[in-house]
């Protein structure tokens, strides 16, 4: 049996009641949603709110769940429109939270994946800017083309799935992934050229 059956068969439990089935489910996904919101939101403690938030609605919502979509696939979708509430609630973007930035969230792109390759401390100092140019490159982009490519690199949903999170076509998933890459590939190359040309 698949993950999304055995998620299915977990989804009706809880319709009927069953309040341990979706508490497998929360056990299952609560680490991956927190991941999925600290892309848009940088204070933990908000994302571990907003994360409780989502789930909470997901359970209230249940009766709605007819299975067309995989569950995380339909919560993530509730997690992104929860995260998008308090954004604007907040009046500011996930952006002017925090200037920290994580290498490994560039090693999750294509563009970052040799990054481990390098070990000078020339090397190390790029790699550094390469991170932060992948970072603030995310940050500046439109919403739809930041959870795109976030649902696409860093979470590795496929477009069908990312399609069914944002509820648009497919092509247009394909369409905001490509130019998000565009856009990131772009910023990379004034840090890339002080690097000897090397392709990353």
């Amino acid at each position: 049996m698949g993950d999304r059956e055995i998620d299915q068969q977990l989804v009706e439990r809880a319709q009927r009641g069953d309040k341990q089935a979706f508490d497998l489910l929360v056990i299952k996904y609560q680490r991956r949603l927190v991941r999925l919101l600290s892309q848009f939101i940088r204070d933990s403690a908000e994302v571990e709110d907003i994360a409780q938030e989502t789930f909470i609605k997901a359970y209230r919502s249940l009766s709605s769940f007819r299975g067309d979509s995989a569950f995380y696939t339909w919560l993530y979708r509730i997690g992104i429109n929860a995260a998008k509430n308090f954004l604007v609630a907040q009046k500011r973007r996930a952006s002017n939270t925090s200037n920290s930035f994580d290498i490994e969230d560039a090693e999750n792109f294509e563009e970052g994946g040799q990054l481990r390759e390098l070990s000078t401390p020339e090397s190390e100092l790029i790699s550094k800017q390469i991170a932060q140019t992948v970072h603030q490159a995310l940050n500046e982009l439109p919403e739809e083309l930041s959870t795109a490519i976030t649902l696409r690199e860093i979470e590795g949903l496929s477009y069908e799935e990312i399609a069914s999170v944002m509820n648009c076509p497919t092509g247009t998933v394909r369409s905001r992934i490509f130019r998000a890459r565009e856009v990131i590939s772009v910023k990379l190359q004034s840090v890339t050229e002080t690097s000897k040309d090397k392709r990353w």
